[in-house]
């Protein structure tokens, strides 16, 4: 895979950025590559859950860890109660935005019918940048500025990416390349993230929307309701995983590919073993329940917690269609038996917030290990 590295200036000086070949250039990749490819393919396809509404509400909760472990490899940290609010309390600011920001793109890509288009990319990125401290009018839009990575300036970063003037080009052909790719789904959203983490498109958050481009082609062409938090996977080696995309650049794919097979294939069975964890926590529930009444609002409250995982009052209003002392005494009745605990948003920026959130406290915990 060719490769060209061109010179640009930066306040007068030269710079070498980097230019991948198109994807359209790729051929087919060596063999020891696409064994692992198939194998991990395999693994995939056999732990996909589809069309079981209870499986899949348990498992669109992997999404919470995807998102989070996404954010935490571009050192975007904050606590599971803080980010479980804000990803349905718009008033939460600061990083736990940031990573709630992360989940409904999430839920935009899996949303997402047809084939891809580079405005999908820009939504997507308008979303992920929501609550970011970046200028307005490079949210979700191509940077027109040069982009680098690892350092305080292009003459002293790790690498350089693509001059602004080519991602035009590039990105379309990358488009065409996820519609309709040339390789097999694993190869192909291996090639897809790694190329475009090397045309670096946006001005911020190239790393995140490059993640979120692995879960797209995953749900598109293996079919899987959820894909499997790779994040998570990729964040228990980094330096694998920065490595393999800088071999992608500088050797060819398939030393990438084979390394993002494996990883792919080890999330997917750790997500299968995760939801196996929620089953058991999630019908542990109904039994902490058992000196309520039988019409307790509690009773049907517990019911709600697996998709609504941080709740308030007015929420609980809402689902159960009572008064709101009856939902808060719904909720202070699960937090009594463990389903449910106050909120913890004091890491939040926020001194004097009231407590008024519950999370799904042993939900959360599960998910962050």
């Amino acid at each position: 895979m060719r490769y060209e590295v061109v010179t640009v200036e930066w306040e007068g000086r030269p710079v070498g950025a980097f230019v991948p070949a198109p994807l359209s250039d790729v051929g087919e990749l060596g063999a020891a590559a696409r064994l692992d490819a198939a194998r991990a393919e395999g693994v995939l396809s056999a732990t996909a859950v589809r069309h079981d509404p209870r499986l899949e509400a348990a498992a669109r909760l992997l999404l919470r860890a995807e998102g989070v472990a996404s954010s935490s490899i571009e050192a975007i940290n904050a606590p599971a109660d803080a980010v479980a609010v804000a990803n349905v309390d718009p008033s939460v600011a600061g990083p736990a935005a940031e990573v709630a920001d992360n989940l409904r793109a999430l839920d935009a890509v899996l949303a997402q019918e047809g084939p891809l288009t580079c405005g999908d990319l820009w939504q997507w990125h308008r979303i992920l940048m929501a609550s970011a401290d970046l200028d307005a009018d490079l949210k979700g839009a191509w940077r027109n500025r040069l982009g680098w990575v690892g350092g305080p300036t292009p003459r002293r970063a790790a690498y350089v990416a693509t001059p602004d003037d080519r991602i035009d080009a590039l990105m379309v052909d990358l488009v065409d390349y996820a519609n309709k790719p040339s390789h097999d789904p694993v190869t192909a959203a291996g090639l897809l993230h790694a190329q475009f983490e090397t045309i670096h498109p946006f001005a911020d958050g190239n790393g995140r929307i490059g993640r979120l481009l692995i879960g797209w082609t995953l749900h598109h062409h293996i079919a899987m309701a959820v894909p499997p938090p790779v994040s998570v996977a990729f964040l228990h080696d980094v330096g694998g995983y920065l490595s393999g995309l800088t071999r992608y650049r500088t050797v060819g794919p398939d030393d990438w590919i084979r390394w993002f097979a494996s990883t792919i294939e080890h999330a997917a069975m750790s997500a299968i073993e995760t939801l196996a964890a929620v089953g058991e926590l999630v019908a542990s529930w109904p039994a902490r329940l058992e000196n309520l009444r039988s019409d307790a609002a509690a009773r049907r409250l517990v019911d709600q917690v697996l998709t609504h995982p941080a709740l308030d009052v007015d929420t609980a209003v809402s689902l159960l269609d009572v008064s709101r002392p009856t939902a808060r005494s719904a909720l202070e009745a699960l937090a009594e038996r463990g389903v449910l605990r106050p909120a913890d948003l004091a890491a939040t920026g926020e001194p004097g917030r009231p407590r008024s959130w519950w999370v799904a406290g042993e939900l959360l915990d599960l998910l962050a290990r």
